[in-house]
């Protein structure tokens, strides 16, 4: 069997709807476009969460964030009218992760980008990876994406050089130098992540593209009210409606070279044919504050919501030679699926203890049908940053359910005739609410997922 080298792109809020391929009229990713063209598309593909550290827990250990117990992003606190319990603030050195497991078995392990999953103790070299490029406890760039960045685990470069440019060279370089040894490569790209900056060539080119079309002259936002967490109840949302933002459109658009960069690497360096590139990212597009450079429409809302704009991705995944050309999955694929489906890749065996809640959709990658999908599961009880409100979720079949934890409120969407969640059916449907929320609470049960508490000192926005 071939042993294929693993790419893992990791892209940071990079919403469903960002790719031409995926619907969009403003954003242009050529490379990405084709990628998709070369490999499978993924219709139904999911975070394990509305924000970040969460899925990236999620993705290097096979669980969901609720077992881990890492169910916000690392440095996040809130309280509302409830108050968001205690989560984990890294990632246990207990865990075997995926870069771990692929070592194992004779992998190069690397990992490039943003980690954001514990301090120094809890560092990608802690977790089983050979090579860390960038990889700290930040959760974005804290100096902006124009050197110097000030990382502690990635040189400054020249006045100016870009940030996504320098990890990409990395990235390559990596390659170059690997030798015969299969790898396995994790390239978490801190973009698209605010703070919201390109090269300002890039930037001109699409403020022209939105005089031309008209957009500069429409308001992307509609406000709406208070925010319900207490840091931020004297703001309001400010949600985008159209994809018209100039300087998030460059950012797009530069990562979408640099994936084309990478792929050219691969063929120039004849790994072409033995490569498996993923590429995918870690919650919903940023739509509804700090700037809301997105929209994720048809979605519902985006980054640090419950509803499918928060947590609905793009996945391709191309490896010419197995995966066929072409191809569109829509079978729903979530985080955790990730570790288990790259073991059987790779030929390793898998550690079912270890990643007990993923499901290879490897079958699917090789043109068969994929493994009858259990339910998949999202616990956030925190109050996101951009709006959303504590919650837990399930999805089943075409059903999803949300139990919002504020009140009990439930909501319940059928995703096939409402993708945009416009239609809450839970009156009208109380026995498959009922079920869903009894197999709700019985996730919950056996993940010991921690649930918020009462505020004794709430008082309205």
């Amino acid at each position: 069997m071939r042993r294929p080298n693993i790419i893992l792109v990791l892209i940071d809020d990079m919403g469903w709807r960002d790719l031409a391929c995926c619907g969009s009229s403003f954003y242009e990713t050529p490379n990405l476009d084709h990628m998709a063209e070369q490999g499978m598309r993924f219709t139904d593909a999911y975070a394990a969460c509305p924000v970040c550290s969460p899925t990236r827990a999620s993705l290097l250990t096979g669980q969901y964030p609720a077992r881990v117990g890492l169910t916000d992003f690392i440095g996040g606190k809130s309280r509302g009218k409830v108050i968001s319990p205690a989560y984990l603030d890294h990632l246990p050195l207990e865990h075997t992760t995926l870069a771990a497991a692929l070592g194992r078995t004779g992998y190069r392990t690397y990992h490039v980008g943003k980690w954001h999953l514990g301090a120094e103790p809890y560092w990608p070299e802690r977790h089983g990876f050979d090579v860390n490029v960038a990889g700290c406890s930040w959760g974005m760039p804290k100096y902006g994406y124009f050197s110097p960045w000030q990382n502690p685990r990635l040189s400054d470069g020249p006045t100016g050089e870009y940030l996504t440019d320098r990890l990409t060279d990395e990235a390559i370089r990596l390659i170059r130098d690997n030798g015969p040894q299969p790898f396995f490569m994790y390239l978490a790209h801190y973009a698209v992540h605010v703070p919201i900056q390109a090269p300002e060539a890039l930037v001109r080119k699409y403020q022209e593209k939105a005089r031309r079309l008209g957009l500069d002259r429409i308001n992307p936002f509609i406000e709406d009210g208070p925010f319900p967490c207490e840091h931020k109840k004297d703001r309001r949302i400010q949600r985008r409606i159209l994809q018209s933002d100039p300087a998030y459109a460059a950012m797009v658009e530069n990562l979408d070279t640099n994936i084309g960069r990478l792929l050219k690497c691969l063929e120039d360096s004849g790994r072409d044919e033995d490569t498996a590139v993923f590429f995918t990212s870690d919650n919903g597009g940023l739509a509804t504050a700090e700037s809301s450079p997105t929209c994720n429409a048809p979605l519902s809302e985006g980054k640090g919501w419950m509803y499918e704009g928060g947590v609905r991705e793009p996945l391709l995944v191309r490896w010419p030679g197995a995966v066929p050309a072409g191809a569109l999955c829509r079978a729903p694929v979530t985080s955790p699926d990730f570790y288990p489906t790259l073991l059987e890749l790779a030929g390793a065996d898998l550690l079912p203890r270890q990643h007990c809640d993923g499901v290879s959709f490897a079958a699917a990658l090789r043109g068969g049908t994929p493994p009858e999908r259990p339910p998949i599961f999202w616990h956030y009880p925190h109050y996101g940053n951009q709006g959303g409100r504590p919650g837990s979720s399930v999805r089943s079949g075409d059903w999803k359910l949300i139990e919002f934890h504020e009140d009990s409120r439930l909501e319940l969407y059928n995703l096939r005739d409402d993708l945009s969640e416009t239609r809450n059916l839970a009156a009208s449907h109380p026995d498959i609410a009922a079920s869903l929320r009894r197999r709700l609470a019985d996730w919950r049960a056996e993940v010991d997922a921690r649930m918020p508490a009462p505020n004794p000192d709430y008082t309205p926005g």
